[in-house]
């Protein structure tokens, strides 16, 4: 379903071999989240998905646990931003804002997607759902 939708959109995207549910339920184990359910699905088609230049429109699970934890736990954020707790990032723009669902003690509030603005830390709605920002994203209808 999810490599069908970004095909049908654009033949520029590589996808790769599928996040096993044991992969999964680790990253999930070790950020204390649960994933949303649209994301762990996309991630079981293609454990993240790139443009022909490498840049992600999705990130692997390696790479969301990795910046997830890091922006969590970042002495130098803490005094720049606001906490990152309740937000599950998982892509970036390319210019050091990022994209993110929101999370309340772990758990996805709604499908909603919002853009972290890197300079002004503002947290801005840009979607109602994964689907909805894939499509978005890939025609140039959302862009920050």
């Amino acid at each position: 379903m999810w490599t069908d939708l970004i095909k049908e959109l654009t033949q520029d995207y590589k996808f790769y071999v599928p996040a096993t549910e044991s992969q999964l339920l680790e990253v999930e184990n070790s950020m204390n989240i649960e994933l949303p359910v649209s994301l762990k699905e996309l991630l079981q088609e293609s454990n993240g998905v790139t443009d022909e230049y490498g840049t992600s429109i999705i990130w692997t699970l390696e790479r969301i646990k990795k910046d997830n934890l890091e922006f969590r736990s970042n002495d130098d954020f803490k005094e720049l931003y606001m906490p990152f707790d309740h937000l599950l990032f998982f892509s970036d723009a390319g210019n050091g804002d990022q994209f993110a669902f929101p999370i309340l003690n772990g758990k996805i509030i709604k499908d909603d997607i919002y853009v972290w603005n890197h300079e002004d830390d503002s947290r801005t709605w840009i979607s109602s759902s994964l689907s909805s920002f894939i499509k978005g994203w890939l025609n140039g209808a959302i862009s920050v």
